[in-house]
């Protein structure tokens, strides 16, 4: 039962952090400054997208949770697939938005490590 409660901890982070990445789009595309409207749109696109996976990620292990089998082979995949993804988000924001002297920016891949280690610890414990 453990398992769970630390499945809907990693899942209820990446939703907030996921809403957390929608608010603040527009502000962020205009701390750019003067750019074309090409690149505002990629900006968008790729704000937009990471706090949308974010929120797909965090809902996923919530219906796994409540609606799956515990230990099932099929959890036990998206999990995985879960875990993968977030380990390589948090590579990629280590490389790249950590450097930014902004605290949010920094906090991206400690949120995507903690959960992934959430979700780990889960699955070795169901």
């Amino acid at each position: 039962m453990i398992y769970s409660i630390l499945f809907y901890i990693a899942g209820a982070s990446l939703i907030i952090w996921g809403i957390a990445h929608l608010f603040p789009t527009l502000s962020v595309v205009r701390g750019f400054g003067n750019i074309s409207d090409d690149n505002k749109r990629i900006v968008y696109m790729e704000w937009i997208t990471e706090g949308i996976t974010l929120l797909f990620m965090g809902v996923l292990v919530f219906i796994l949770t409540f609606f799956g089998d515990p230990g099932s082979t099929l959890q036990k995949a998206l999990f995985t697939a879960i875990i993968v993804m977030l380990i390589m988000m948090s590579v990629l924001s280590l490389f790249t938005g950590f450097k930014i002297n902004f605290l949010p920016f920094k906090l991206c891949p400690v949120i995507f490590t903690v959960s992934a280690i959430l979700l780990l610890i889960g699955l070795i414990l169901s």
